[in-house]
């Protein structure tokens, strides 16, 4: 840990660090007392796949988050939060550029062959916080690329399947002791798939990343798949209920996580100087969410608890997205740049508000998953309508290798159901070229209305809003307008 103080005291030399120290932000303390003028900490929490209904605080009875239920007690939860695009690589770099991957460069996966990245024009959060005068560090899942374009000063090592390991880990960094804040990008694995299948479970679940021997810290909290709430827009199987069950223990072992960074922050004295910020990349690994821009793909959890709420434990009707997510860190940490513009904007203004009526509408953005995976979907959503744009229309509907390998989707295919939780099965694979929902009336997203007479006006009035969105993001895709 000397080479990393070392680190910060000769970045507090350079004047550009000076002047931007210089910006401040006045805390309050627990108690209400003003807390000495300075920037806060910052960790921003990313899960890998998880949905917004699979936490007690947001309304599930059956699982078992009291970690994160306590922090959104102590804050304010998004019901209207969502990711841009529901692809890990992708969604991560809007995540932490506040620019859609469609013009980020990120357009799907960045591992392996997939090998999406990043424009060199990007200015991405950590650099802009390491510009800002803050300490960046990382640890866990990370699936962006280039380096130079995301780079973190510290890198920190741990198993992102393993959250209570991750937060041990970052004691010492949280212990450092300088004139910067620093900014923690914790990132797990949990509970995306993984690790294979439960050969001596009944109906073979895959394990989302669940051992037999468990973790080093971890108390594991398993579920009984009869127990465990089936969302509408899953089918009821043994096979769903089984996987779901694996699922919940993965979430678990993320709250665990949460709920030892908490404790090292505390034991450091830095808890009352932290902002905490909980999302997830994109909705849970099961057809009908994760690769889709349905409401169960892009509506996720988002708790943000800031040292100086006044209003805790209120729920904000905002809706926000992932591309505003760096223009509100950085006006958190009073970083925000005067020369660079973000699609996204800081929704730091609603922290303490339940009802906002200026967060009307929100976008989102697909193009790829896997590359083998091309289907561009542009979505603009208000309140009440939603329009989908399939500008591969004409192909079938691609899944993800481990969302077709699934218990899940195989036992639908051996039963020849026609449904998939509330949609058809052919409707799931065949899409047209616009889908048109009313939220208010279909919440399920079943009841197409872009044919329908009497949604001409709302479906014109979305596509002009949706044009317009492409022209200010400069979204290639919107040649396909002329085109095709």
């Amino acid at each position: 840990m000397a080479d990393q103080t070392m680190t910060r005291r000769d970045f507090m030399k350079g004047s550009a660090a000076g002047v931007a120290m210089m910006a401040t932000a006045s805390l309050v303390t627990r108690n209400g007392t003003a807390a000495e003028t300075t920037r806060p900490n910052i960790i921003l929490i990313v899960a890998d796949d998880h949905g917004r209904g699979d936490l007690g605080c947001y309304g599930n009875p059956a699982i078992r988050t009291p970690n994160l239920d306590k922090l959104a007690a102590e804050g304010v939860r998004f019901t209207n939060a969502f990711c841009t695009t529901a692809s890990c690589s992708a969604s991560r770099s809007v995540i932490l550029s506040g620019l859609y991957n469609h013009y980020n460069g990120q357009y799907g996966h960045q591992h392996s062959y997939h090998h999406f990245v990043s424009f060199d024009y990007v200015r991405s959060l950590p650099v802009l916080l390491s510009q800002g005068g803050y300490h960046t560090a990382r640890i866990g899942k990370y699936h962006v690329a280039p380096d130079e374009i995301y780079k973190f000063e510290t890198v920190l090592q741990g198993n992102d399947r393993n959250a209570v390991q991750m937060a041990n880990n970052c004691a010492k960094f949280l212990e450092i002791r300088d004139s910067r804040p620093f900014f923690l990008y914790f990132c797990t694995s949990d509970p995306h798939r993984g690790g294979g299948k439960a050969a001596d479970l009944p109906h073979q679940p895959d394990r989302f990343g669940n051992r037999a021997q468990g973790y080093p810290g971890v108390t594991e909290v398993k579920y009984d798949p009869k127990e465990v709430r089936v969302p509408d827009f899953l089918p009821d199987w043994s096979e769903c209920r089984a996987e779901l069950a694996q699922y919940c223990q993965a979430v678990s072992r993320i709250d665990q996580g949460i709920g030892r960074l908490v404790e090292h922050l505390k034991k450091v004295g830095q808890y009352d100087n932290t902002v905490l910020i909980y999302i997830s990349d994109n909705g849970i690994a099961f057809p009908g969410a994760k690769t889709t821009a349905y409401e169960p793909g892009l509506n996720l959890p988002c708790i943000i608890r800031t040292p100086w709420q006044q209003k805790k434990g209120i729920a904000c009707d905002a809706l926000v997205n992932w591309a505003d997510l760096t223009p509100t860190i950085l006006d958190l940490a009073g970083a925000m740049p005067g020369d660079y513009e973000f699609h996204g904007r800081s929704f730091k203004p609603v922290l303490e508000r339940e009802h906002v009526e200026d967060w009307d509408t929100t976008y989102a953005s697909h193009t790829f998953h896997e590359i083998t995976m091309y289907y561009p979907m542009r979505v603009v959503r208000e309140r009440r309508f939603k329009l989908i744009w399939n500008i591969a229309h004409g192909l079938d509907y691609p899944f993800a290798s481990d969302l077709w390998e699934s218990a899940t989707w195989q036992a639908t295919i051996r039963s020849g159901s026609k449904l998939y939780g509330k949609r058809t099965v052919d409707a799931y694979l065949h899409r047209p070229a616009f889908e048109l929902y009313d939220l208010e009336a279909d919440p399920h997203e079943v009841k197409n209305l872009a044919d329908d007479p009497q949604h001409r006006d709302t479906l014109d009035r979305m596509k002009v809003k949706l044009k317009a969105f492409q022209k200010r993001t400069k979204d290639p895709w919107i040649l396909k307008w002329e085109y095709e």
